[in-house]
């Protein structure tokens, strides 16, 4: 039997229930009218803004768009500092988190294996065991190859490095490989080549960046077609360092082997992957990838041992700290970014670097930054341009291969004081030298260089400081020492003596944010502060640098005043 369909309920009203409820709406409304008359709350009045025929209209524009500017950047300063506050807090916790965790598998495990793994992970990204790696290489290694930028040779090389192989004793030799000369003249790389030949052995290179495997061909032919390898994957010189490697070993009557060593993204990985003829180590445009020593056999009598990068030194110049040293610019504080940048650019030729990047002339690296930040298109909410994120890609483009840049040789020849005339005979004894000066002459004609006019002059500052023995590693330096990967671990440690202390450490964190303002107005007298031995630029660059600081310092003067004494303007809004 069917069961009766159920009708809805109408929702038909009675006309006096209906209209009783209009009636209590319209009070409701009349109501809310007059309590907001008692208030006096008004529609806010557009601004008329200024008017056509004021003059010097276009100064208060200019300055009421610098003040909003101002404005939006102190809004940022502030929430990056809560979001650095909420990051310390939760790392906090989750550390803490983790220790309870790690004691409770303690407790359980009984082996003491279990706790040395767990030991070995937690330190295995710290400075501490790239130095312990590194000086493993150099104790095993037969021939060390120091790796140099050829933009640079003389900002790569380590003092430290080249003194504690050459009074090693045992025999042990140090190679030169001057890598990446496709990016500097050929003239350039010729002089290089005599000067350093005259100290060590020089090797010209040319590696490989990417190297063509079975992975690589399948995921260039079904994903990326149009990508071209055929300047990524070549490579030069490796036959002549093979040959130098293999006529040294039939000297010494017994298989060889050779550590490559060197600051980093210089291109020791990506020689070795060169020599071997495939992808045998990682290789990558970050820094840090190789933590640890790696063996790759090249055949019966050469072994050839990857090693991390040395760390530099922090007493070094913000110039060597901003080339040479292990930071990711994703994760490094971008005042230190700004840093390097600025360093960078006040050892370049300035009208260089304007054709380079084709951009006007500027006053400074903050001016130089925006311009280029407006000509990409890196712009905030507002039309504001970003400039910390175009400083980190001006930073890896620099350390990287993409900006093309020489620096000349020195005048004269000086070795340092550990390099005496019976050191340098012994470590060219047993290479064949002249067969190297032939090879290498041939290397440097096949290669296509770029033309003084394309590239920029680059003034070294000499050679880079680094720390290779364990025991003088200091963990906790400046953030331009930091590595990469054990950045984390530092911070957190940093977070835990910031938390131990009392709530009155409140007040010197303001104080400290007060200081990092004034640091920003003033970046160009940091620099040269932070590099004592550099040579100045001309008189005329400073001259119009003092004036761009005191034009910041009268913006930030009068963003200070209260808003009743700024011409009762409304800067929130775009008068443009």
């Amino acid at each position: 039997m069917k069961r009766p369909k159920l009708r809805k309920a109408s929702k038909r009203l009675s006309c006096h229930k209906r209209y009783k409820i209009q009636k209590k709406i319209r009070e409701h409304h009349r109501k809310v009218r007059k309590e907001a008359k008692k208030r006096g709350h008004k529609k806010p009045k557009k601004d008329p803004g200024i008017p056509s025929a004021a003059p010097f209209k276009e100064e208060l524009l200019r300055e009421a768009e610098q003040r909003k500017q101002r404005l939006e950047e102190l809004k940022q300063k502030q929430k990056l500092n809560r979001q650095k506050e909420h990051e310390k807090k939760r790392k906090l916790e989750a550390k803490k988190n983790a220790a309870t965790i790690e004691e409770k598998a303690e407790g359980k495990d009984s082996s003491g294996k279990s706790k040395g793994k767990t030991k070995k992970t937690l330190n295995k990204n710290s400075k501490k065991s790239c130095c312990r790696e590194l000086m493993k290489v150099l104790e095993t290694s037969d021939v060390v190859l120091e790796v140099l930028d050829a933009r640079d040779p003389m900002g790569c090389r380590c003092p430290q490095l080249e003194q504690a192989v050459t009074s090693s004793g045992g025999n042990k030799k140090l190679l030169l490989v001057l890598n990446k000369i496709d990016l500097v003249p050929k003239d350039n790389v010729e002089k290089w080549l005599n000067y350093l030949k005259k100290e060590f052995p020089t090797v010209a290179f040319k590696s490989a960046t990417i190297m063509k495997d079975k992975t690589m061909q399948v995921q260039v032919t079904k994903r990326h077609a149009r990508v071209d390898f055929a300047e990524t994957s070549q490579y030069f010189g490796s036959k002549c360092l093979l040959k130098l490697l293999q006529g040294y070993g039939k000297t010494q009557d017994k298989a060889i082997r050779v550590g490559v060593v060197g600051f980093p993204n210089v291109g020791k990985s990506s020689i070795i992957n060169s020599l071997r003829g495939k992808r045998a180590c990682n290789v990558g445009l970050t820094r840090g990838v190789t933590k640890s020593m790696q063996i790759v056999q090249l055949d019966k009598q050469t072994k050839m041992l990857d090693s991390p990068s040395i760390i530099a030194d922090p007493s070094n110049s913000a110039l060597a700290l901003a080339l040479r040293s292990i930071i990711d610019p994703e994760g490094s504080d971008s005042a230190d970014v700004l840093e390097g940048v600025n360093a960078i650019i006040n050892h370049c030729s300035k009208q260089q670097v304007m054709m380079h990047y084709n951009i006007p002339d500027f006053r400074d690296s903050e001016e130089f930054l925006s311009l280029l930040a407006r000509k990409r298109g890196m712009l905030k909410k507002g039309g504001v341009p970003d400039i910390e994120n175009m400083a980190k890609l001006v930073l890896c483009d620099w350390t990287g291969a993409r900006v093309k840049y020489y620096s000349q040789p020195p005048g004269f020849q000086k070795p340092p004081p550990y390099l005496t005339e019976q050191k340098i005979a012994e470590m060219q004894e047993g290479f064949n030298l002249n067969n190297l000066e032939q090879e290498n002459s041939i290397t440097v004609k096949a290669l296509k260089h770029p033309t003084p006019a394309n590239s920029i002059a680059f003034q070294s500052a000499g050679m880079t400081n680094g720390t290779i023995e364990e025991n003088k590693v200091i963990e906790k330096g400046p953030e331009w020492g930091n590595m990469e990967t054990s950045k984390e671990e530092e911070e957190e440690e940093e977070d835990e003596e910031e938390f131990t202390e009392s709530d009155d450490d409140e007040d010197d964190v303001e104080e400290d944010d007060d200081d990092d303002d004034t640091r920003e107005e003033s970046q160009v007298q940091v620099t040269r502060k932070a590099k004592p031995g550099k040579r100045q630029t001309n008189p005329t660059n400073s001259k119009e640098q003092r004036a761009g600081n005191e034009r910041s310092r009268s913006l930030s003067f009068s963003l200070d005043k209260p808003a009743d004494e700024d011409d009762a303007y409304d800067f929130n809004t775009d008068y443009v």
